[in-house]
């Protein structure tokens, strides 16, 4: 018989295997009558018999797989970038491997093969692009006067300060020569449809990967109140200021909006999204028997305050079964951040299970489980962690104390010390995070 924990484990599983991006490219692709058919829109043979594929992502490579089960040799050129760990074997594409959440010179390189595959589509060429989760990262395009190390730069700074994946994508669309609807600006006057597995809040197209092929919201002016916000604006190097500054003043062009017509050619078609991971996680979890509720899949914020937020509601639902009676089990996904502040190393799904662990020392019958489903917590191998009442003592019988490991956002030597890590490697699917705490036995 599983124990609690156990079954955490196994419903996270469940809800890694529902977001399999391959399944979602077999769902959405298909052949008829000699046809390329993508979600009902028809490509014809004879108007289109070239077929590119570009792409980047953590997913991408699965979902290339899937499209090479599909159109084989009908594929005369591909090419894909993806985090380091991240690849497979493909026949017709190249899978090239980059620096992640930082750009690298490896994405540049791989980024220049993408654009080169794009200036040569003609009107008979169908280019398909395959989006997932660090597509921004993957496909670094420097805009002129940007240098590679200006943007890693400002990637760093944003990230430490806890900035959102909104955020970050916000700025990057405006310092890129791809992001904020760049791509189907160059790929004209080839057709361009975009599928695409979405790890952000809201499955909002224009923030995916950074929308290469759809109209963008944001300005340069935002970007000057996001880095401003946190801090950095003035640190920034003197090239990043200047550019927002002549963008917000309309000097330079901003990225794509609604009416240009470059964007008339591109379609986008999502495959998968962090609601079919968490209603998989709900069916295994009724399996189980467990009372199950999904409280969201739009959750955002610090991961400490979420994880503090998780330790009220164990104890809401042992005092008053509320909002579900035991034995219950409750599910949320979405991507919090970390405001960092110390030096150790860590993610924000195991800062998350961390917090739960302390506040709820001693507690029996409860386990807490929240990990990534790309299988990559911040940069750790783990996915990220799972803790019960036992957590927090365990880890004093080592000598740890749980206070100064969360101070300085440690949190994965201490859930690597007491057994407490997720570690799936990584799974070939990208749709943000997964919150799982079970009370009770069923």
């Amino acid at each position: 018989m599983m124990d609690i924990k156990s079954r955490a484990r196994t419903i996270f599983k469940e809800a890694l295997k529902a977001a399999d991006p391959y399944r979602g490219i077999m769902n959405a692709v298909s052949i008829q009558d000699g046809d390329i058919v993508i979600t009902g829109e028809r490509y014809p043979a004879d108007r289109y018999p070239k077929v590119a594929v570009v792409g980047g992502g953590k997913a991408s490579p699965r979902m290339g797989e899937a499209l090479e089960k599909i159109l084989g040799d009908r594929i005369s050129r591909g090419w894909i970038n993806t985090k380091d760990g991240h690849a497979v074997p493909l026949r017709y594409c190249t899978v090239h491997e980059c620096g992640h959440p930082v750009p690298d010179e490896r994405g540049i390189y791989g980024t220049r093969r993408i654009e080169a595959i794009l200036d040569d589509a003609d009107k008979k060429t169908l280019v398909i692009c395959l989006l997932s989760g660090g597509g921004s990262a993957l496909m670094p395009s420097p805009a002129d006067g940007i240098t590679l190390d200006e943007k890693q730069r400002i990637t760093a700074q944003l990230l430490k300060a806890g900035a959102s994946i909104n955020e970050l994508n916000t700025v990057r669309k405006h310092l890129s020569g791809l992001k904020g609807g760049g791509m189907a600006r160059r790929v004209v006057p080839a057709a361009l449809h975009v599928l695409i597995l979405s790890d952000v809040i809201g499955d909002r197209l224009d923030v995916i990967a950074s929308g290469p092929a759809v109209a963008d919201s944001s300005t340069y002016s935002d970007c000057i109140e996001i880095c401003t916000r946190y801090g950095i604006l003035t640190s920034l190097p003197e090239s990043i200021q200047n550019r927002f500054h002549a963008g917000a003043a309309g000097k330079i062009p901003e990225t794509a909006k609604p009416g240009d017509t470059f964007l008339g050619s591109a379609r986008n078609t999502l495959i998968g999204n962090n609601r079919i991971s968490v209603d998989a996680a709900r069916r295994t979890a009724e399996k189980m028997g467990f009372n199950t509720i999904v409280l969201s899949t739009m959750v955002e914020g610090e991961a400490s305050e979420i994880g503090t937020f998780y330790t009220a509601l164990a104890l809401e639902i042992i005092q008053s079964c509320n909002p579900v009676p035991i034995p219950a089990c409750v599910i949320s996904g979405g991507e919090t951040t970390v405001t960092v502040k110390g030096d150790g190393k860590g993610g924000r799904n195991q800062e998350m299970a961390l917090v739960v662990a302390k506040r709820l020392e001693r507690l029996d019958g409860f386990a807490f489980l929240s990990g990534g489903t790309d299988g990559t917590d911040g940069p750790t191998d783990a996915a990220g962690g799972i803790v019960d009442g036992e957590t927090a003592a365990k880890g004093a019988s080592l000598g740890l104390d749980i206070n100064e490991f969360l101070e300085n956002n440690d949190s994965y030597h201490y859930l690597k010390a007491v057994d407490g890590l997720v570690v799936t490697g990584p799974t070939g699917t990208n749709v943000m995070d997964v919150q799982i705490l079970l009370v009770g036995e069923p």
